[in-house]
């Protein structure tokens, strides 16, 4: 291959010097500028792709500080391009420059084509990892594109709901539509389908504030599954940190994607809803040594992006990359121009998608400093202080792959976290296999113990009792072991540590008194996660029973074991009632999303204490109750009367009280209401027990049957 060339025209463009920021490309009238940092490349040049798959490239004659650029006339918006960088090949020394390797611009706005797996993608000769590869790559990669930004964003505008009053839907945009009746068609499993009204309808109906997003930049399946027949659905294996997936595109990947992704924002945004990107920032889709060259690896490979074990053998192979992600590497987010391309790509989605907060997949994986976990670290701080990104939606999972990631509880402000202790807590609750009630009620009240020791407040927990990762809702009463076959890795992917009942059956069943349980029990998990105390994260479908048929890592499945069947047939409707009515209470009543910390001491002198817990016989807990593993019910009365925030104008809150029994028991409980100086008279507005529905009144010193299994919320008349 000579570079420089039309490779089947013969004739050459001239190429203007250019500048070296921005980088990627950027397009004007009179020319488009190209910008790639590579510092450590004999020569670099920007390939031109037309529709007929003819490649014209041209050499970057210039580089200031590492970065090579030239800005080429006569380049329209949607015109394909890509990278091919010349330098030595040295992989024992991390130096895997290959001119042979077409590489996707780290900036681009918007990519075209996919990977189509093929020896061609690997910078080395397959079965002789030491051994270049001469193979262009170029007709099995897929393209960066040339954007042009004139979208008209209107009135569009940050909406910024506190924390304590978001409700977080997290979603997949493919598998939210693919099979939604009232979308149309052409839309289904694209931004356009899930920015139509009968999604953004749907999730305003049910309450929701925000929706997070499964991984919506560029991605890539892994080889591996190609050779099964499978993909990578879920996302998790990024390639692309500014561009929109283009198959999630109804209208293109020539830079439609980009313009449909906005679109999708500005319909969630005028329904009040935020979006949240779940973002996987952590590691590439080039995965280890072994893996293909895309576009890091062949850019600058241990110069700049990925972290080196701390003993490299020196040779290659999959020890010379240091990987706490599990995927193969980890991204050196300590490193100046790593760092820079994380927090470019951050500010490009806030400013320029207008997105509303992340969730950092293995977040922990990016606070390293030589190789050691530091909630000081570069990029924490980095966040900390910038002026756009310090004050967006930031949720860190607070863990990675290895045995010292996990750090539940320990991120700074204004981090707020994934808190999978609340997950298992709750379930081992309602599975009736918890140690006592003190950890349980830990959780109900915002959990403490993790967050209120830096300042931070209740809402800094993102409770679940579901996320993407594991059983579904339904699946979670209706199996207890996984039932990964699907997957090709003989059922051993996923987790064991299910924590689930499948209260008699083994899936699913015709027994109508099964059914009905598990459709109960599902009810009081969605119940007790809408009306705990922190910010509830509902896994979509969940509130009405989609299942994945005891799939509980269902990331390869791109078909209906992932996609949510709409259909009212096989829904349970019932428990969609009770998460909407759980959730409408908590929109219109402060005292069941406060801002402070319970400290079981009345508000004002002479009132009732914010919080206090109940025993079945009317007094309140004591010593030995918190330890009493026989133990299944509590009741948690929550005092409006008043709230101990202020209102926005610093006025004194009042709301009315609660009351809020729960009882994991397989039998029913007898509960006594305390007589009291300042609860007299309520009624049910929430329960999951038929014998005590909504609109039955109750007052102090009432005796009530809690029916076994049941979640039964008092309001205060």
């Amino acid at each position: 291959m000579t570079p420089g060339l039309w490779r089947n025209r013969g004739e050459r463009a001239p190429v203007w010097p250019g500048a070296s920021y921005p980088l990627g490309s950027t397009w004007s009238e009179e020319s488009t500028n190209f910008a790639v940092h590579a510092p450590r490349g004999s020569a670099a040049w920007v390939c031109i792709f037309d529709d007929e798959g003819g490649e014209m490239q041209h050499r970057l004659t210039e580089q200031t500080l590492g970065i090579w650029h030239g800005a080429v006339p006569g380049i329209a918006p949607g015109t394909r391009y890509g990278y091919r960088v010349a330098g030595p090949w040295d992989p024992a020394t991390g130096m895997r420059f290959n001119v042979n390797k077409l590489l996707l611009d780290p900036f681009a706005r918007a990519i075209s084509g996919e990977v189509t797996p093929d020896p061609a993608i690997f910078g080395f000769v397959v079965g002789s990892p030491e051994e270049r590869s001469d193979v262009d790559s170029a007709p099995y990669v897929p393209r960066s594109v040339v954007v042009r930004d004139d979208f008209d964003w209107g009135a569009d505008k940050p909406i910024r709901h506190r924390w304590r009053d978001s409700v977080i839907y997290e979603m997949h945009v493919k598998g939210m539509t693919q099979l939604h009746d009232r979308v149309p068609p052409e839309l289904r499993g694209t931004y356009a389908g899930l920015g139509s009204p009968a999604v953004v309808d749907y999730l305003r109906d049910l309450g929701v504030t925000a929706v997070e997003l499964l991984p919506i930049h560029q991605f890539a399946s892994e080889p591996v599954l190609a050779e099964r027949g499978l993909v990578n659905y879920w996302g998790y294996n990024s390639i692309g940190f500014f561009a929109p997936h283009n198959a999630y595109a109804s209208s293109g990947d020539r830079g439609e994607q980009v313009t449909e992704f906005k679109t999708m924002v500005k319909a969630f945004h005028r329904a009040g809803i935020e979006v949240i990107l779940d973002v996987v920032y952590n590691h590439t889709a080039e995965a280890g040594a072994d893996g293909p060259t895309l576009s890091f690896r062949g850019l600058d490979d241990r110069g700049l992006y990925y972290r080196v074990a701390p003993d490299l053998p020196g040779v290659l192979g999959p020890d010379t990359y240091w990987d706490v992600t599990g995927c193969g590497n980890t991204v050196d987010a300590s490193n100046p121009f790593a760092l820079r391309m994380i927090l470019d790509s951050l500010r490009y989605w806030v400013t320029e998608m207008h997105v509303d907060g992340f969730r950092f997949d293995l977040m922990s994986a990016l606070t390293r400093v030589h190789h050691q976990i530091d909630m000081g670290s570069h990029l924490l701080t980095a966040i900390g202080q910038d002026p756009v990104l310090r004050h967006v939606k930031l949720i860190a999972e607070p863990w990675d792959a290895s045995m010292d990631g996990y750090r539940v509880g320990e991120f700074p402000p204004p981090w707020v976290e994934w808190n999978d202790q609340y997950r298992d807590e709750i379930r081992d609750f309602w599975r009736g296999k918890s140690p006592g009630i003190r950890t349980v009620a830990t959780r109900l009240a915002g959990s403490s113990d993790l967050y209120a020791d830096d300042g931070r407040s209740p809402y800094a927990s993102i409770n679940f009792v579901t996320a993407h990762d594991g059983f579904t809702l339904r699946d979670l009463v209706s199996y207890e072991t996984k039932r990964n076959e699907a997957n090709g890795e003989q059922n051993k992917d996923g987790t064991d540590n299910n924590r689930a009942w499948n209260h008699g059956v083994e899936g699913e069943t015709d027994d109508p008194e099964v059914n009905a349980l598990r459709r109960r029990q599902a009810a009081n998990l969605m119940a007790t996660l809408c009306l705990s105390n922190g910010v509830p994260m509902i896994t979509a479908g969940d509130e009405r029973g989609r299942t994945q048929g005891g799939n509980n890592n269902a990331y390869s499945q791109d078909n209906e074991t992932s996609w949510i069947d709409w259909s009212p047939d096989n829904a349970w409707l019932d428990v969609y009632e009770i998460t909407k009515t759980a959730l409408r209470l908590r929109r219109e009543h402060p005292a069941l999303r406060q801002r402070h910390w319970f400290e079981g001491r009345p508000t004002m002198r002479g009132g009732p204490k914010d919080l206090a817990w109940l025993h079945p016989t009317g007094r309140e807990m004591i010593g030995d109750d918190w330890h009493d593993t026989t133990l299944f019910t509590v009741g948690m009365f929550v005092s409006g009367s008043p709230l101990r925030s202020p209102g926005p104008r610093g006025e004194q809150q009042v709301d009315a009280s609660f009351m809020l029994w729960f009882n994991s028991g397989a039998k029913p409980q007898r509960i006594e209401l305390p007589e009291n100086d300042w609860v007299q008279s309520g009624e049910v507005v929430l329960s999951t027990d038929f014998k005590l529905p909504v609109g039955t009144p109750t007052k102090a010193g009432d005796r009530l049957s809690l029916g076994r299994h049941s979640v039964v919320v008092l309001r205060q008349v």
